[in-house]
């Protein structure tokens, strides 16, 4: 059974590797169609959770707008991301990043890998 679903999810699956990793700053570049029109939104944030894996595969993205925490997740595979742009890779200790929630200013900073 295994077998038939990696096979009929394999088309599915993006060929690039994803460039980034928890903690890290990206860009995402999510096509949003209105109406006839289609056109591309760009979402920035730090990558605090990756979850699943193969066609499931989702990635929460976190950023503060207007002083105001706003969260996004994206499943990595859809045919709605253009792409994904990494700013700037991050340097953590944790799978998941949930604690920068609770945290303003710049105690939710992370540090970066060099």
């Amino acid at each position: 059974m295994s077998n038939k679903l990696d096979l009929f999810t394999k088309d599915q699956l993006r060929e690039e590797a994803l460039p980034f990793d928890i903690g890290s700053t990206v860009k995402v570049h999510v096509k949003i169609k209105e109406g006839s029109r289609e056109r591309i939104q760009v979402f920035e944030g730090t990558v605090i959770a990756k979850k699943h894996g193969g066609v499931s595969e989702t990635v929460t993205v976190r950023r503060v707008a207007y002083g105001v925490g706003v969260e996004k997740t994206f499943p990595i595979h859809s045919p709605n991301i253009a792409k994904v742009e990494v700013v700037r890779n991050g340097n953590v200790r944790r799978a998941k990043l949930y604690y920068l929630r609770d945290r303003v200013g710049k105690a939710a900073k992370v540090k970066e890998k060099i």
